[in-house]
């Protein structure tokens, strides 16, 4: 799966693509991430990428040449599946939408900047709007790297525990059980009974019945009570 982001400010997403789940699936040839530096494609004396509103307003605005150049070059080369834009006002990401975008082969993300995008790389190019959280960042980058580790995760072949990613929170639309580990006493304080019993059926009810109690008190609106 190749993934093709970019942005102004290619260097935030350097330390979060050369670690952990990410580093491991690139190394092993599962996943690409590329990153572009859009002010190499600004056709501007001084490679910007931004500038004045019209109408007026605060805020600069990033313009749609530096996008269109990069997106067009892209294409050229392969077919791309979704052309994933994060803003704020879009879709917000959850385990149903990173479950689907995991079975893609490829995907270009998209981060803004400044006071947004020019509106028109939205109704050009981009398929899809996400957005990670009801708040404003300064930029996509960091809500790209969610986006691309929600995803990368789930690629058979990323994780050591190949039934691991399907236990996790939201996956049954219920938040997943506490979890434990060794020591099985830690200063008085154990780990419950039913874990150590090797009892797989009452270890399972267990679990589901933690979760369904730690949804209701965390998450009632994902049971629908």
């Amino acid at each position: 799966m190749r993934f093709d982001i970019l942005t102004v400010l290619p260097g935030l997403l350097e330390s979060p693509f050369a670690h952990s789940i990410l580093q491991r699936a690139q190394k092993k040839g599962i996943a690409e991430i590329h990153v572009h530096n859009l002010r190499d494609y600004s056709s501007l004396k001084h490679k910007n990428v931004d500038d004045y509103p019209y109408g007026g307003g605060s805020g600069m605005v990033m313009m749609i040449e530096p996008f269109a150049a990069c997106i067009e070059k892209l294409k050229s080369e392969r077919n791309y599946d979704e052309v994933i834009f994060m803003t704020p006002d879009g879709v917000t990401l959850n385990q149903g939408i990173a479950n689907e975008l995991s079975i893609k082969g490829n995907i270009i993300i998209l981060c803004g900047h400044y006071k947004g995008i020019d509106q028109r790389v939205r109704d050009l190019f981009v398929t899809r709007e996400l957005s990670i959280g009801d708040y404003v960042l300064s930029g996509g980058e960091l809500p790209a790297a969610v986006l691309v580790d929600a995803i990368v995760r789930l690629i058979p072949g990323v994780l050591s525990d190949e039934t691991s990613a399907l236990s996790d929170s939201f996956q049954g639309e219920l938040l997943d059980a506490p979890v434990y580990t060794r020591p099985a006493d830690w200063n008085g304080h154990r780990v419950p009974d039913v874990l150590l019993s090797g009892n797989t059926p009452e270890i399972e009810k267990w679990r589901f019945e933690q979760s369904l109690e730690r949804t209701r008190q965390r998450r009632p609106d994902l049971l629908g009570e």
